[in-house]
C-alpha cells in the first residue's frame, strides 16, 4: 500500500497544506493510507482530516514515518537533520544553483532519500502540472502595490504584512492604501503575463481598475535592454529564472533616470544563477517586505518567496486540485510524472 504522510510545516507564517481534507478522502478511497500531522498553524483544521479517514500522527513527527511512507510538505525541512531517508514531495530549491541547494542534495546522498521536487513535477513536454503561481501573482501584485502607496503616502518603506482571510479582504485593504494617495493610478508592466503567475498579477490589479502593460516572450525575445520598464512605476517579474532568462534590471539602471519605484519579484530566486533582476541578494519577508536598493531615486525590491501563504485556504484548496491527479498516480507502475520527477533529481544528485 502506498503511505502519503503530510507533514506540518515549520516556516513562520506558513499556513498553506498541499492536501485538502476533500482530495485527501480521494486517495483513501482509491487504497492509499493518507498520515497527517497535527498543525497549530495549518489554515484547514486536523479534524477534517479525520474526518475522511486519514490517520493523525504528532506535529513534526515524519521523521519517525515508516521508510516507505512519502513524505508531502511545501516549504524548508529544519536545517538540523543531517540525512533524509525518505522519499520527499516539496519544494527544493535545489537545482538552479542555489546557495544551499547543494547541502541540501547531501542530505539525500547521505540518507539515500530521493526529492520529488514539486517545481519539476511535469508532462512530456515539460509543463508543470502543479503551482501556486496564480495566487503567488495575485499577492505579489498586492503587496509591489502597497509598496508603492506606502512611498506616496510618504510613510516610507512598506511596513510588515500578515495572512488575509481571503482575496475580498486583500483587494479591499491594498484599495483603500492606494487610493489614499494622489498618484493612484501607476503605470504597471507585468512579464510573464500568459502564464498563471501573470494571469493572477493582472487579475489583481484589474480588480483595482488599474491599467496593464502585458509582455511575455514576443515582447522579451530580443534579449533586452529593456528601457520601457523604466518608464513603469511598477514592474512585476512573472518568468521563472532559467538558463537564457534576460535581464530586465541591473545596477546601472539604479542611477537613471526612471519612473520606476517598484520591482515585484514574484518569482523571487535570488540565489539562482539566472537571476533576471541581480540587483538584490536575499529574498524578502513578511516583517520587511520591501528592500530599498536605490535611496536617491527611491526604487523598492518586494521579493517574498512565499507569497501564496497571504491567502493560504485560496491557495492551498486549489494546488491541492492541481495535485491530486498526480498523487493518484503514485498507485500506479506508470506514472511517468515521478520518473521524470526522480530523473531530474538523480542528475542533478550526481553534481553533488
Amino acid at each position: 500500500m502506498v503511505h502519503l504522510w503530510v507533514r506540518a510545516e515549520q516556516r513562520a507564517n506558513e499556513k498553506r497544506v498541499g492536501l485538502s481534507p476533500e482530495d485527501a478522502a480521494k486517495l483513501v478511497n482509491a487504497g492509499i493510507k493518507v498520515t497527517v500531522e497535527e498543525s497549530t498553524d495549518r489554515i484547514i483544521p486536523t479534524e477534517s482530516y479525520s474526518k475522511v479517514g486519514c490517520v493523525i500522527s504528532k506535529q513534526h513527527s515524519w521523521q519517525s514515518a515508516p521508510k516507505e511512507a512519502i513524505i508531502l510538505g511545501l516549504k524548508e525541512l529544519p536545517e538540523n537533520i543531517e540525512k533524509l531517508e525518505h522519499k520527499h514531495i516539496m519544494f527544493g530549491h535545489a537545482f538552479k544553483g542555489q546557495s544551499a541547494g547543494k547541502n541540501f542534495l547531501k542530505k539525500f546522498k547521505a540518507g539515500k532519500g530521493i526529492l520529488y521536487d514539486l517545481e519539476y513535477l511535469t508532462d512530456a513536454e515539460g509543463r508543470r502540472l502543479a503551482a501556486f503561481g496564480y495566487w503567488a501573482g495575485f499577492a505579489g501584485a498586492a503587496i509591489s502595490i502597497k509598496a508603492y502607496a506606502s512611498q506616496k503616502n510618504e510613510s516610507g518603506i512598506c511596513g510588515p504584512i500578515s495572512v488575509f482571510d481571503n482575496q475580498e479582504e486583500m483587494i479591499d485593504n491594498i484599495r483603500k492604501n492606494l487610493f489614499s494617495t494622489e498618484n493612484n493610478n501607476p503605470k504597471i508592466l507585468v512579464v510573464g503575463a500568459l502564464g498563471r503567475v501573470g494571469q493572477g498579477a493582472i487579475d489583481f490589479c484589474q480588480s483595482l481598475g488599474l491599467d496593464v502593460t502585458k509582455w511575455d516572450i514576443e515582447e522579451t525575445k530580443h534579449g533586452g535592454p529593456f528601457p520601457e520598464i523604466l518608464m513603469h512605476e511598477v514592474f512585476l517579474n512573472c518568468i521563472l529564472a532559467k538558463p537564457g532568462a534576460p535581464v530586465f534590471v541591473n545596477n546601472t539602471h539604479l542611477i537613471e533616470d526612471r519612473k520606476l519605484r517598484v520591482i515585484g519579484d514574484i518569482s523571487c530566486d535570488p540565489d539562482s544563477s539566472f537571476n533576471p533582476i541581480p540587483i538584490y541578494s536575499s529574498a524578502t519577508n513578511w516583517e520587511h517586505p520591501v528592500i530599498r536598493v536605490s535611496d536617491s531615486n527611491e526604487l523598492d525590491v518586494m521579493a517574498i518567496d512565499n507569497l501564496p501563504s497571504l491567502l493560504p485556504y485560496e491557495s492551498s484548496i486549489d494546488f491541492s486540485r492541481q495535485l491530486i491527479p498526480l498523487l493518484l498516480g503514485l498507485n500506479s507502475t506508470a506514472a511517468d510524472v515521478w520518473d521524470r520527477a526522480e530523473k531530474t533529481f538523480i542528475k542533478y544528485l550526481k553534481e553533488v
